[in-house]
């Protein structure tokens, strides 16, 4: 095999495998807090691929109605911020954002309809 054949060959491979794989984003739970002035309404977690759990992912309601996603950070000592971890692009953040979307509509609709019956409105963590 030419060298030519086996760069080819990975490139195939590679475009092959960028299919079938999908990222995955489960077990999402929200809990939701008082609104800030600043539009904090809660945090989120979820597992990543069945194999990553993010937490402490805070969730603002932005001026136009839609949710925006900050990822954890930490302070140094020399007041240096470093990320604890992050969607390196688009695509992983509207994912992680839809999901979260997704589970705050489901607690909206829950809310609604146990205050109707007259239920209590505890949340609970739910798998899909």
């Amino acid at each position: 095999m030419t060298p030519e054949n086996l760069i080819w060959g990975f490139l195939l491979f590679k475009i092959r495998r960028s299919k079938k794989d999908k990222t995955m984003i489960s077990e999402v739970t929200f809990y939701p807090l008082r609104p800030t002035e600043k539009g904090l309404i809660g945090f989120a977690s979820c597992l990543f691929d069945n194999k990553l759990s993010l937490n402490s992912i805070s969730v603002y309601l932005t001026p136009s109605g839609d949710i925006r996603l900050l990822f954890p950070n930490k302070t140094l000592p020399n007041s240096k911020e470093i990320n604890i971890f992050y969607p390196v692009n688009k695509e992983t953040y509207e994912l992680l954002k839809q999901a979260v979307a997704k589970k705050i509509e489901i607690l909206s609709e829950k809310a609604k309809g146990d205050s109707k019956n007259g239920r209590d409105q505890r949340i609970s963590k739910e798998i899909y």
